[in-house]
């Protein structure tokens, strides 16, 4: 009797981009699983994205935050994506607007059945937004785990950044679907952490199909 192969660890590397869909509505079919990263449009969203992937052009960074106005859907297997959400609370778009992303990102996040975790983003100089906390609030109400990554911890001293770290963490400490840590996309710094965590959630790497040759 021949063993099962071992799990492998994800290659983000291969991730590739999918679809995208401005609400639920249009959305991939509700199957395999998947992990989203939201946070405020000025958080370092793309970035993180894109260091996480080692692929500079996997999100598209914007000098005018908020233009993404889809939700993007990233490939790693035929079962597992990764989600880049629209970014709120900054874009200088009319409030008609920002109401309708709200909504749809509230009801992605209640309905969306394949969704595993959120990645939550904010800029480890001004955590905790209001917006921030709105996502939080919506996850807590379906259950759903949130990772929240510090980021541009660069910008700090190994002093501040860390107080900052220990005080979201001691806000949230009672929350067992709850995890916070530092990452700077500029140093790499948290990339192992994060990868860890996507890797609980979307599970071991999958085999891709082979293909199968017309001539047998």
């Amino acid at each position: 009797m021949t063993s099962e192969p071992s799990s492998k660890a994800l290659n983000f590397r291969v991730a590739e981009f999918f679809t995208s869909a401005p609400k639920l509505a249009d959305c991939p079919p509700d199957i395999g699983v998947e992990v989203a990263f939201a946070g405020r449009s000025n958080a370092g969203k793309s970035s993180s994205i894109n260091t996480l992937t080692e692929n500079k052009k996997m999100a598209r960074i914007s000098k005018t935050p908020g233009r993404t106005q889809l939700i993007n859907f990233f490939r790693l297997s035929d079962s597992q994506r990764l989600v880049d959400l629209p970014g709120y609370g900054y874009a200088k778009v009319p409030l008609a607007v920002k109401e309708t992303w709200q909504r749809h990102l509230e009801q992605y996040l209640r309905e969306r059945q394949s969704l595993k975790g959120l990645i939550l983003l904010m800029d480890s100089r001004h955590p905790l937004q209001e917006f921030d906390r709105m996502m939080i609030a919506w996850a807590q109400s379906c259950q759903m785990p949130v990772h929240i990554l510090l980021t541009k911890s660069d910008k700090l001293k190994n002093g501040p950044a860390k107080a900052t770290l220990l005080k979201v963490r001691n806000e949230f400490g009672a929350e067992p679907l709850i995890s916070v840590q530092l990452f700077s996309s500029l140093k790499r710094t948290g990339l192992p952490e994060l990868r860890t965590k996507l890797g609980e959630w979307l599970g071991p790497a999958r085999p891709q199909p082979q293909s199968i040759d017309a001539s047998l």
